[in-house]
């Protein structure tokens, strides 16, 4: 009896030990887009108070572990879409688009790992952003909101409004250019694979044009997105916007501005910081709505990236995946983490809880809150999304190099109508 006894309880620390074990052995592998400098190093460096996410999530979840990686978003879909083809795709994803994901059958829907407290947490209008069939894909990761930065000194000194139509934005260039004998760049624009499907946004949203109509149908090659485009390329023509549109980022027009080198460009919230933390100190700047042409109105970009979770049928227990993938959500969503991010890079809250914290540390922030509220979205819940998205950047860059505007809209729109 006294052997049997001895044999049961060798049995259930052998057990005890093997789920421990199993416990222990989590490690889930996270991409995570790079936004700005300081993207990698608050993830894996000093940036938080001297420590970094990954140690201290670690600390505080013993038994996850954290493989992550900071991948900058010019290479990050190629990053993604090779480890899929290895079958090796991350266990938590951050990123823009989700459709394609969706329609492989690669994702897990948010309820299979999102605790409810949290999913209660973050704006509906942002959830709504990530529905397909009814489903929720994805979890909004933070959002940024786009405005016309104007440099103000530059504006006084040539003696000039700030535009609000298409008009009165050529009149604007040509006295800059003429003002300046050209060593002055009036209007930024970013057609690379980074921002151009917004360069397209901000002129076709402000000439009541779009990607898709009311109902939700593909409306690429509309009269108002040929002309939205063909104003981009003659402004390109006419020597008023930065000389290599294709390949200057943003950032490189950020950086253009900064230096005295660009009068205008359009800009997510976080410019400011922007500036600030690449020491552009001895400019003014001010914000203004981007211009529109006669009979519309001026029309914004709202950005939400997003976080998901892949599945994964390797995995030993399920369970204890999903239940580690709901703890890394609520980490890092937690104001006490979220908030120095997300006030960090200068980008707008996706949840609730940060919203107080952050205005009280930056008032501005209300206004930009406000201005999220008026935005538009890419309609990036459609499986063509993505496509349309690389289709409409090499539409740009084929039109600045001479080819017809609306042949090449037709020749995209016959793609994804069919």
């Amino acid at each position: 009896m006294k052997k049997l006894i001895a044999l049961l309880v060798a049995l259930v620390m052998v057990l005890s030990c093997a789920s421990f074990a199993l416990a222990e052995d989590i490690t889930l592998d996270v991409i995570i887009c790079q936004y700005g400098n300081n993207t990698n190093d608050w993830f894996l460096g000093t940036g938080m108070n001297g420590s970094n996410f990954v140690k201290l999530f670690e600390e505080a979840n013993p038994g996850i572990k954290l493989n992550l990686q900071v991948v900058s978003w010019n290479d990050v879909h190629t990053e993604v879409s090779t480890r899929i083809s290895n079958n090796n795709a991350p266990d938590i994803l951050n990123i823009d688009s989700f459709t394609e994901y969706v329609a492989d059958d690669l994702l897990m829907p948010v309820s299979d790992y999102c605790p409810e407290e949290l999913y209660n947490d973050f704006f509906p209008s942002f959830i709504a952003e990530s529905v397909v069939n009814d489903v929720v894909w994805a979890v909004p990761d933070l959002a940024s909101a786009r405005a016309l930065y104007y440099n103000v000194g530059m504006f006084e000194e040539v003696g000039i409004e700030v535009p609000t139509t298409w008009a009165e934005l050529r009149d604007a260039a040509q006295a800059i250019v003429d003002f300046y004998n050209g060593d002055v760049y009036p209007w930024g624009i970013d057609m690379t694979t980074d921002e151009g499907q917004a360069a397209f946004c901000y002129m076709a949203w402000s000439n009541n044009g779009g990607f898709v109509d009311a109902d939700g149908n593909w409306t690429i090659n509309s009269d108002e997105n040929v002309a939205a485009i063909q104003n981009m390329v003659d402004l390109y023509k006419d020597g008023f916007t930065n000389p290599n549109p294709a390949t200057q980022t943003r950032y490189d027009l950020q950086d253009m501005f900064g230096a005295g080198k660009l009068a205008m460009v359009i800009a997510p919230n976080s410019l400011p910081t922007y500036l600030a933390e690449k020491n552009y100190t001895d400019i003014k700047l001010a914000t203004a709505s981007i211009p529109h042409n006669d009979g519309a109105v001026s029309g914004s970009v709202g950005v939400m990236d997003r976080i998901m979770a892949f599945k994964d049928e390797s995995a030993p227990d399920q369970a204890a995946r999903n239940e580690a993938i709901g703890k890394f959500l609520s980490f890092f969503y937690d104001p006490a983490n979220y908030v120095g991010w997300v006030s960090m890079e200068g980008f707008l809250p996706a949840v609730n809880s940060a919203v107080a914290s952050l205005v009280e540390a930056d008032p501005s922030f209300q206004a930009w809150l406000d201005v999220l509220a008026g935005c538009q979205f890419y309609p990036a819940t459609k499986t063509e999304w993505n496509d349309v998205r690389v289709g409409i950047i090499d539409a740009e860059q084929r039109a600045i190099n001479g080819e017809d505007v609306k042949t090449l809209l037709d020749a995209l729109q016959a793609t994804v109508a069919k």
